[in-house]
């Protein structure tokens, strides 16, 4: 067996598994962006500043549809027609269409919040970011099946890390929670799915550019 295969010679306890999969389903790739949003409405001190509750929550809505209704409808359509085999999306042809369709809503709602007045800048580039990612991960999937969730998670963790170092508000806590919960799910993935270590850590690292790059273009 090579160094970059997971060892399945000895399965893990039970708990560990049902733990790795929580983590897997609550920190999917459809949710995490959901995640950043939700703090930057609502826990950070000033980027909606201003705005209403109901002005925040229109900005929900429209991350809520774009990064997750959709893509969940859309392969839950996919599904149905017999287009892909899993909802888990296990072999790279699975993944073909569900990312060219997440590439359509992420540009979509990354063009809206640009051409919006008074939208926030950050959430344009994370919107940059995201959709970058999804590309990347759509060119890389012709050459192995890299972990979304670790790219996912490169995103989110780069996108902290970049507003931490520009800003001047103290990050630690919210930084620590982001480098703990990439652990996480990375453990997770390496605990419960096939990924080689390559896939995972490759996601990961192509994720946190891709932020960078949308990051300094944005």
């Amino acid at each position: 067996m090579s160094n970059d295969t997971i060892n399945t010679a000895t399965p893990l306890p039970w708990i560990l598994r049902f733990v790795a999969q929580l983590v897997s389903y609550v920190f999917h790739p459809v949710f995490i962006p959901i995640y950043v949003v939700l703090f930057l409405l609502f826990e950070h001190p000033f980027h909606f500043l201003g705005y209403s509750l109901v002005q925040k929550s229109m900005v929900f809505l429209q991350a809520f549809a774009m990064y997750t209704f959709f893509p969940l409808v859309t392969v839950g359509l996919l599904r149905a027609l017999g287009f892909i085999s899993s909802f888990q999306l296990p072999d790279r042809k699975d993944r073909i269409i569900p990312l060219i369709a997440c590439g359509i809503w992420y540009f979509w709602i990354w063009y809206v919040w640009r051409n919006m007045a008074g939208q926030s800048p950050v959430t344009v580039q994370l919107a940059l970011g995201i959709w970058l990612a999804a590309s990347l991960g759509l060119m890389l999937n012709i050459y192995m099946k890299v972990s979304l969730h670790a790219l996912s998670a490169g995103v989110a963790l780069c996108f902290m890390l970049l507003l931490s170092l520009q800003e001047s508000l103290h990050y630690g806590i919210w930084l620590s929670i982001a480098i703990l919960l990439t652990g996480l799910v990375c453990a997770a993935r390496f605990a419960v799915s096939d990924h080689r270590a390559i896939e995972i850590y490759g996601g990961l690292f192509a994720g946190a550019l891709c932020m960078l790059v949308a990051w300094v273009v944005g």
